[in-house]
């Protein structure tokens, strides 16, 4: 692996640059970046699942020159826990891929759960899709995860699987385990058996009653659509913190790698994609990060904290 402090990030299809002029009035200076929201998977957590010594050091002395940091993930609370645990300092998490807005204490911001009949009618849409389907509660015991067998999840998720073991039950039908609000439902597979959802998806006739997020690791040929409330997802859930904490956007930057970031990444004022992102992200416009295998957080963050 390959971690070095070149200087920060090569901006996507960059403009040409300008002629010299005067220096701005402070006025119109860029604003400080006051929140980094990162994300875990494919961005904060390198190819072997670790977070690299460069990107931990950075985080911390952004933590320590006063720059809130909160970490933004598709993970549930419980699952992100111990990456955050990591970091060293105190901080929120917001997980479930804007569900739930949480401290590492256990003190609850906010929470977007799906109204449980939308989750039945969506079971009952997506029936030829069950063998993917995978339930998550608010909970930290037995049945936060909740599937009917694993004979149709991919080997690329068995890694997921082993270490939620403990929090996995098994309910057949799946609609016996809808007693209470779920904060999602997931679908899991091949890349090419989760078009074939997001098209089933698309016709289930649930409209505006939920969030559908896609998140895709074409290397492991393993895609994850995650059906969340409507009007949730990580940048809903980023604006609700930064406005509660008195951040406006342009003192916000984020840092993301997957489809389910593009809310995310659209809402801050400072958006930076990994190198290892597709193509299809990377000519979106946004400051473009060295890949997760070669510490691209620490290079987002070299030019704020050094």
């Amino acid at each position: 692996m390959i971690c070095n402090n070149e200087k920060v990030i090569e901006t996507a299809n960059p403009s040409p640059k300008p002629e010299a002029q005067s220096p701005k009035p402070d006025s119109q200076s860029p604003k400080p970046v006051s929140l980094i929201a990162t994300d875990i998977d494919g961005t904060l957590l390198n190819p072997e699942f670790k977070i690299s010594e460069p990107d931990l050091a950075a985080l911390r002395r952004a933590h320590s020159a006063g720059i809130e940091i909160v970490l933004v993930t598709g993970r549930r609370h419980t699952f992100a826990l111990p990456i955050a645990q990591q970091l060293g300092f105190d901080l929120w998490l917001i997980s479930s891929n804007g569900a739930v807005t949480r401290s590492l204490r256990g003190e609850t911001f906010h929470r977007n759960l799906m109204p449980r009949q939308t989750c039945l009618d969506l079971c009952q849409a997506m029936q030829d899709f069950r063998g993917n389907t995978v339930l998550t509660f608010d909970k930290e015991t037995k049945g936060a995860i909740v599937l009917e067998h694993l004979d149709d999840l991919s080997a690329s998720i068995r890694r997921w699987l082993e270490k939620n073991m403990a929090y996995i039950e098994f309910v057949i039908p799946l609609e016996n385990a809808l007693t209470t609000d779920p904060v999602q439902a997931m679908f899991c597979g091949s890349t090419a058996r989760m078009a074939e959802a997001l098209r089933a998806l698309d016709s289930a006739g649930l409209g505006n009653r939920i969030t559908v997020l896609r998140t895709e690791y074409p290397v492991r040929d393993l895609s994850m659509i995650d059906v969340l409330n409507a009007g949730c997802s990580k940048g809903h859930a980023l604006a609700r913190w930064a406005a509660h904490r008195g951040y406006p956007r342009e003192q916000v930057m984020a840092i993301g790698d997957n489809h389910n970031d593009v809310e995310m990444l659209e809402f801050a004022g400072h958006p930076v994609i990994m190198g290892n992102a597709c193509d299809e992200l990377r000519s979106r416009g946004w400051s473009v990060t060295l890949g997760n295998d070669r510490c691209g957080v620490a290079a987002a963050l070299a030019e704020l904290v050094n």
